[in-house]
């Protein structure tokens, strides 16, 4: 499962439930939308864009690769 979110520090933001959800496949297709591997906050970033249709994209691509998403178009508030 991965939520995707924007986020104001982060961009785009594509943040795996678990270790077990970073499958090659996965990860591959991550990289090459342009997401890097965050260890700071353990979740794929993408700097570039995160307006909805980016968020839409992402998830689209990831629940295409079998994946549950969540997803919201406005960064989620902190506790």
């Amino acid at each position: 499962m991965f939520l995707v979110v924007p986020d104001p520090a982060h961009g785009l933001v594509a943040a795996p439930q678990s270790s077990d959800d970073l499958t090659p496949v996965t990860e591959q297709s991550l990289a090459a939308q342009g997401f890097a591997w965050n260890s700071e906050i353990e979740a794929y970033t993408r700097q570039a864009d995160h307006d909805p249709a980016a968020v839409d994209d992402t998830a689209d691509k990831l629940r295409e690769l079998g994946h549950y998403v969540f997803s919201a178009y406005r960064p989620l508030p902190r506790s």
